[in-house]
């Protein structure tokens, strides 16, 4: 426990019990409930004041939809990060909910610690292991910070999301679909260790389940990219649609920026209204994938591992859901040389087009040849 054990500083709070059952624990998570035991450290409210200085603003380190977030520290030397609600956040609210209910029945080495919560005093705040490094779109997009991200590294760090994904979709107690991957919150740790955060949006899915849908729907591609910063999966925007393949999608347009060093939104404004996953398709069908790299990979790339990754991409960022890869499909694609890899079709995303009709299956069977054995999908247990 990062605080001492004594009832005065933690106390374990029972999230069906007391106010919380009124507020939170009674209402289904969007149609899923949430069984078995619920208990989580409840941190004093004086002990949060005290290790954030009462919020001031130098200790401020970001704002999101939930509010905004600060750097404390403990009496005994423990950096935290605290978010901290905002009082006028009704979306935020439902988003501590599906927080508290969902990260603290998950253990990971690449998920993000939620340490404990507080609700007092109109203050609902949740604390989290402090992360030094900050986020992955600190380093990717700022020429100055990107030098520090050689090949080696990126590379471990898409390989350290894939498996916190796939640990959500396939291995944890509860099966979870994200909604809301992006770099931004992919944080890194004091040895830029990735860590998925933010499971405001998260859902969780029965064991039989394929396929939820919800009633926030964005309408066009160019709304999208505003609202969800280009990661949102078609099928999730135009439909309401979601599943495993969405996250994958999201997942797909991480590891292209990862490796090119771009966003996905807003790149079309420079590389001839094409899209990131586009343009990085027009490459790669070219023979010429090696142009979609950071220059600041020239002195550190891996020729292999950077085409791989690219057609791993754009495998996941397919048009039909039943096109992409599952995450430990993934996972095997990386950590294997000798796989042959499915022949990517044209990525779903195209710049203020609105898709009005549903995806429709992929009839394309070729392969692309990486050595010897043939990789087809490998279905989550």
């Amino acid at each position: 426990m990062f605080l001492a054990e004594d009832s005065r500083e933690v106390q374990l709070l029972d999230l069906r019990g007391g106010n919380f059952v009124n507020e939170y624990a009674n209402n289904d998570f969007e149609g899923e409930r949430v069984e078995g035991s619920q208990e989580f450290p409840s941190i004093q409210l004086d002990i949060i004041n005290a290790a954030t200085k009462h919020f001031c603003d130098e200790n401020k380190l970001g704002e999101g939809g939930f509010g905004p977030v600060y750097k404390g520290t403990l009496a005994n030397g423990k950096e935290i990060a605290v978010k901290r609600l905002s009082r006028t956040s009704g979306q935020g609210l439902l988003e501590f909910k599906n927080e508290v209910m969902l990260i603290a029945r998950l253990q990971h080495k690449n998920l993000v610690r939620l340490l404990g919560c507080c609700i007092e005093d109109n203050e609902t705040l949740l604390v989290y292991e402090y992360m030094p490094n900050r986020s992955l779109d600190v380093f990717l997009f700022d020429s100055s910070m990107s030098v520090q991200l050689d090949w080696q590294r990126r590379f471990s760090i898409v390989t350290g999301i894939a498996r916190g994904i796939m640990y959500l979709h396939e291995d944890s107690r509860l099966r979870i679909i994200h909604r809301d991957l992006k770099v931004s919150n992919i944080l890194l740790d004091s040895e830029m260790n990735p860590k998925i955060s933010d499971f405001g949006m998260a859902r969780i899915f029965s064991v039989n389940q394929s396929e939820a849908n919800t009633n926030r729907v964005v309408g066009t591609y160019y709304t999208l990219e505003k609202f969800n910063s280009g990661y949102m999966a078609p099928e999730y925007a135009m439909e309401g649609l979601f599943s495993v393949k969405s996250d994958v999608f999201s997942f797909g347009v991480m590891l292209l920026e990862i490796i090119s060093g771009k966003k996905n939104n807003g790149f079309y404004f420079y590389e001839r209204c094409e899209s990131l996953l586009t343009f990085a398709w027009k490459l790669w069908s070219q023979g010429q994938g090696m142009q979609l790299i950071d220059p600041q990979l020239v002195q550190s790339f891996v020729e292999f591992e950077v085409l791989k990754c690219i057609h791993i991409g754009l495998l996941c960022v397919q048009k039909d859901p039943v096109d992409r890869p599952t995450m430990s499909s993934v996972i095997l694609m990386l950590g294997n040389e000798n796989l042959t890899l499915p022949r990517p079709t044209e990525p779903a995303f195209f710049v203020g087009r609105v898709v009005a009709e549903s995806a429709t299956p992929s009839t394309d069977n070729n392969v692309c040849s990486v050595n010897e054995v043939t990789l087809s999908d490998v279905s989550p247990r």
